[in-house]
């Protein structure tokens, strides 16, 4: 395992509930639980703050961005307004009723269970043991790596890099000259900052690291050109404290917890799938 296992993004289990569940809700949600906070009426009907709070969940992630703070609460208070009125008129019109709400209401409901289950479940399963195994089996999987701080000039003919190095072992400033002579537009003064011998070219890498500090290398050529290279600084990287990462550790502790008990049920269940 590796840091970047803790990076994975978290899919498939974030939604809840959508516009096509307003009726279904409509009526659990009209009850206000005891110290909930009412943040509107609609003919006598509240909308507590719990209710928002649930909106939010659901649809928080469609709020425009530029949407913060009392405006983006109230955005989410206008769509809970509106889905309740819309819920009213369609049990007006008897569409829960209908065997399509039937089908869609069976499947908001086990999808609502199922987030109720594996959010049990994720809730259970980020004990402090358990988000330290994680990290103490990442770091050491991720031993400190060396790491080198570079400058270079970037130039198109060995001729052209030779001029470089007579300048900088004159005396001149490298930063100096790479802003007047390099041809590499991302590194401003040269400066590559600082990365390990695998991010560069092999030739490139090869040299740079055989430096020492302060040292400038005779012309180097790669697939880009040719380059001089200035050695600034040498360190060892080592992995991210815990407090850094906890919660892209916790985030892969869930995750692993709810796909493992997810397969759990599946090996556990006679699934039979019709032929295509």
């Amino acid at each position: 395992m590796t840091f970047s296992a803790f990076t994975r993004p978290d899919r498939g289990f974030g939604r809840s509930l959508a516009l096509a569940s307003a009726a279904a809700v409509f009526a659990a949600l009209a009850s206000v639980p005891a110290g909930a906070k009412t943040q509107a009426v609609i003919d006598g009907v509240e909308i507590t703050d719990e209710d928002v709070q649930l909106a939010t969940d659901d649809v928080g992630a469609n709020v425009p961005p530029e949407l913060e703070g009392e405006q983006r609460a109230n955005y989410v208070l206008d769509y809970l307004i509106d889905m309740r009125l819309a819920a009213r008129k369609a049990q007006a019109e008897k569409l829960a009723e209908t065997p399509d709400f039937a089908r869609r209401l069976a499947y908001l409901k086990d999808k609502a269970l199922m987030e109720a289950l594996l959010g049990k479940i994720g809730r259970e399963s980020t004990t402090e043991a358990a988000v330290r195994e994680v990290y103490d089996n990442a770091a050491k999987a991720q031993p400190p790596e060396p790491e080198i701080n570079a400058r270079h000039i970037l130039v198109e003919t060995e001729d052209k890099a030779r001029q470089a190095l007579r300048r900088v072992r004159a005396g001149e400033d490298f930063a100096k000259v790479a802003d007047e002579m390099s041809r590499d537009p991302g590194s401003k003064g040269g400066d590559l900052g600082w990365f390990s011998k695998d991010r560069m070219v092999p030739e490139f890498g090869e040299a740079a690291f055989k430096l020492k500090k302060g040292e400038i290398s005779e012309p180097v050529k790669s697939q880009f050109g040719w380059h001089v290279i200035k050695l600034e600084d040498r360190r060892e990287r080592s992995f991210p404290k815990l407090e850094e990462v906890r919660e892209q550790v916790e985030r892969y502790v869930v995750q692993k917890a709810q796909s493992e008990a997810v397969l759990a049920l599946r090996n556990g269940a006679k699934i039979e799938r019709s032929p295509k």
